[in-house]
C-alpha cells in the first residue's frame, strides 16, 4: 500500500446553519485527501479565522449574518499574504446576481447547496487544485449569455466585402 506525499486539502466551512457546517465537516472530513481545520457561523469569524489558519479552501455561504459570504470572500481573496485561500461560494439561492458578484472578486466557484454529496468534494478538490467550478445551472446560463452576446447582429458578417 502506496500513501499519498501530498498534505490533505485544509477546508474552512463558513456557514450560519451550524447542521450544514457539521454535515459539511463530517463529509469532508470523512475523505482521505481533506481535513477541515475549522468552520464560522458568520462572516465576520470566517475573515479573522481564515487569516489565522490559511485554509486551502473556504467554502463560503453568501447570506450570513454579522458579515455577508460577499463580503467576508472579498476580504479574504483581498489577502495576498502566502499561502492564498481559494473561495467556493455556497447558496441555497441561484440568482445570477450572486454568481457575476462572486466571479468578479476572484470566487474559485460557486456551487448550489442542492448539490449531490459526491459534487461538493469533487468541488474542493477542482478549486484546491487551482481550477474552476460552477453549478451546472450556472454554467449553461452563463454559457447561453455569452453566446447571445457573441452572435452577429443583422447579419454583418454576411455584410463584410471580400479581401481580394
Amino acid at each position: 500500500m502506496t500513501t499519498d506525499p501530498r498534505p490533505p486539502i485544509t477546508v474552512f466551512i463558513a456557514d450560519d446553519q451550524a447542521m450544514v457546517r457539521q454535515g459539511f465537516g463530517a463529509l469532508l472530513g470523512a475523505q482521505a485527501d481533506i481535513s477541515v481545520v475549522g468552520d464560522a457561523p458568520d462572516g465576520r469569524v470566517a475573515v479573522a479565522e481564515v487569516a489565522r489558519l490559511r485554509p486551502d479552501v473556504v467554502l463560503m455561504d453568501v447570506r450570513m449574518p454579522e458579515m455577508n459570504g460577499l463580503d467576508a470572500a472579498r476580504h479574504i481573496l483581498a489577502d495576498t499574504r502566502e499561502p492564498r485561500s481559494k473561495v467556493l461560494m455556497l447558496t441555497t439561492f441561484d440568482l445570477d446576481d450572486y454568481v457575476y458578484e462572486a466571479l468578479g472578486m476572484g470566487a474559485s466557484g460557486f456551487l448550489l447547496k442542492d448539490a449531490p454529496a459526491d459534487e461538493l468534494v469533487r468541488a474542493v478538490r477542482v478549486v484546491a487544485d487551482g481550477q474552476a467550478l460552477l453549478a451546472p445551472t450556472v454554467t449553461r446560463r452563463l454559457i447561453s449569455e455569452v453566446t447571445a452576446r457573441r452572435r452577429p447582429r443583422g447579419g454583418l458578417l454576411h455584410q463584410l466585402t471580400e479581401v481580394p
